[in-house]
């Protein structure tokens, strides 16, 4: 069935947005949408497939469109990568051939660069740090969209049942190989209609974010602070291992951001999570806290570079000077955070960067000058999790060899003191209001 040639005029008018990099593309469609409400369901899709398979294939489609390639040219090359060509109306005769012409092509004798569609410098980098044959491979799955992953909850739920429960949906799903409760599913179906999802029994979470979570090994009854806690994601996982015991704080500095897990934290039955909107790292807020926290994990605010499957426009929009802007973030952040951790505390250093500087340039920088902090070796602490997973020193999950997003995590230790300090409750009441 094709598709109106109508809407090859507004996936064009989008894209000419989007391409402006002024804002993160899946802001854009979503203003785009709320916008055109008479798009339906295929149409919105087909759009957004569209808007994707451009972002990935950039740099190739705008090299093989020619000199002053036309937005149109552009959107049609990418409508034809996302849903086929087969599926288009209304055509002119050059843009027949033109998607003739590049069913031709044998995109394997591309130079390396073209076949990678990255920016230039990210490219340099990743070859630098990866090597080329490696980097193309990774390139060549950034360049793929990525499944949808969920988390089940175990305080609702268990993943056979779950796993039964969607097939009558009909959604097929299959559990994750790293995480005993992620279920991966390879198409998109609407998620938020389905009473498994009303009633909190699943979450939307990448099988990576989920090791990361259960790399924190938080334990029922502990003090626990998600740095970092964005709209939550970690944060809830953390919470269904904690047992809905304990105190959770999910710190962020986005009022907005914390807003958004308000309903998910409704849905997901947790009592144990305190949402605090903080002003910076060293807020009073943090303070009144500093040598209390069992356990810490700062999933750090970084380039994304791991989550190009997902946001294309990330490699488009980031700059190289911006990199250096972030590890100066990196450092102070994780910095504030360890003030946290109690002595024999455990603090978990994380980012979905694919980029040492972000990574093991923060960890090891951190740890020249905190010596009261120590790495424990990554592979202990997956063996102590039982996560199947073979790694060194630090987590480095990859989208071409684990089929999550990229991920880095670290785990630091703070040295054991002989006197364990007795927490202050009106302290920790006050940082919850």
């Amino acid at each position: 069935m094709r598709l109106p040639p109508a809407i090859l005029g507004n996936a064009e008018e989008v894209l000419r947005e989007i391409l402006r990099f002024t804002s993160p593309a899946d802001v854009t469609l979503s203003r785009y949408f709320k916008d055109h409400p008479r798009l339906g369901g295929r149409e919105r899709g087909a759009i957004a497939e569209c808007v994707y398979a451009v972002l990935r294939q950039k740099s190739f489609f705008t090299d093989f469109a020619g000199t002053g390639a036309s937005m149109r040219r552009l959107t049609v090359l990418g409508m034809a990568e996302a849903i086929g060509a087969d599926s288009l109306g209304g055509l002119s005769e050059d843009e027949t051939a033109l998607l003739t012409r590049i069913k031709e092509i044998d995109r394997s004798l591309l130079p390396p660069k073209k076949l990678a569609n990255l920016p230039d410098w990210l490219y340099d980098k990743f070859v630098a740090q990866y090597g080329e044959e490696e980097t193309l491979a990774l390139a060549a799955v950034l360049n793929t969209a990525a499944p949808l992953d969920l988390r089940v909850n175990s305080l609702k739920a268990d993943r056979d049942k779950v796993i039964a429960e969607l097939a009558t949906a009909p959604i097929a799903a299959e559990p994750t190989p790293y995480s005993a409760l992620g279920l991966r599913i390879w198409k998109k179906p609407a998620l938020q209609n389905l009473p498994l999802f009303k009633e909190g029994a699943i979450e939307v979470q990448d099988e990576g974010s989920q090791v990361l979570a259960q790399l924190l090994g938080a334990r029922r009854g502990e003090m626990v602070v998600d740095f970092c806690a964005g709209a939550g994601g970690k944060t809830l996982a953390i919470g269904a291992i904690m047992r809905s015991t304990g105190r959770l704080y999910a710190f962020d500095v986005s009022e907005k951001r914390l807003t958004k897990l308000k309903p998910r934290l409704a849905r997901s039955g947790l009592s144990n999570v305190h949402p605090v909107v903080i002003a910076h790292e060293r807020d009073a807020k943090v303070k009144r806290l500093a040598g209390k926290i069992d356990r810490v994990l700062v999933d750090a605010p970084c380039s994304g570079m791991g989550t190009l499957r997902r946001n294309p426009d990330v490699k488009w929009r980031q700059q190289p000077e911006g990199i250096a802007e972030l590890t100066e973030k990196q450092a102070s952040i994780l910095d504030g955070a360890a003030r946290l951790v109690k002595f024999g505390g455990r603090l978990v250093y994380a980012t979905c960067s694919l980029l040492d500087e972000e990574n093991e340039g923060i960890v090891q920088g951190f740890l020249a000058s905190h010596p009261d902090f120590e790495l424990v070796p990554m592979h202990k602490v997956l063996a102590e999790q039982r996560i199947p997973l073979e790694m060194g020193d630090y987590l480095k999950m990859l989208p071409h060899k684990h089929g999550t997003d990229g991920f880095f995590a670290a785990v630091l230790e703070r040295k054991a003191a002989p006197v364990k300090a007795v927490a202050d409750e009106s302290d920790e009441d006050a940082v919850a209001e």
